[in-house]
């Protein structure tokens, strides 16, 4: 992830302050384009709450996998009003890091919500997580972490 957020400081729901490069190394990491105004978004989040529940929280080892939030919202405010409803205990990129609009271009975001996989590399494993989410449930991760090429022994 050093392409494509190192360098960065990442924020947890809780106001913590992370360093991206740190809390992401040897992981799948997802992208998640969304706002709290959007129905879709506050429709997903919760399901996306669940699968990163049962990946990282429940399973043990955790799973090799992190979501940074990409606020498509239109205040600080409204993010962290959001995030404190319905997020997991996942990252966002900061609400004033102007480096949010250069993802959205980057992975031409141009609706919300949209789940951006990803490898170490900043390489796009898929554009489609949330569908692959719903469609496929846990299962889905396997076949990214296999894409991802970390920790190939993982089974969840």
């Amino acid at each position: 992830m050093v392409d494509v957020l190192g360098g960065r400081r990442l924020v947890t729901r809780d106001g913590a302050w992370v360093e991206a490069e740190a809390a992401l190394q040897n992981k799948v990491v997802a992208l998640y384009f969304a706002a709290g105004r959007c129905a879709p978004s506050r429709d997903f989040t919760p399901l996306l709450c669940d699968f990163y529940a049962e990946l990282v929280g429940a399973a043990r080892p955790p799973a090799p996998f992190e979501v940074v939030f990409v606020s498509a919202d239109g205040s600080a405010r409204e993010m962290w009003a959001f995030m404190r409803e319905l997020h997991g205990a996942w990252l966002a990129l900061p609400f004033h890091d102007p480096y949010r609009h250069e993802l959205r271009t980057r992975y031409h975001i141009t609706v919300t919500p949209r789940l951006v996989v990803l490898k170490p590399s900043g390489e796009i494993i898929t554009d489609k997580g949330r569908k692959q989410i719903r469609e496929q449930g846990l299962a889905c991760f396997q076949n990214w972490v296999e894409a991802a090429d970390v920790f190939q022994n993982f089974s969840g």
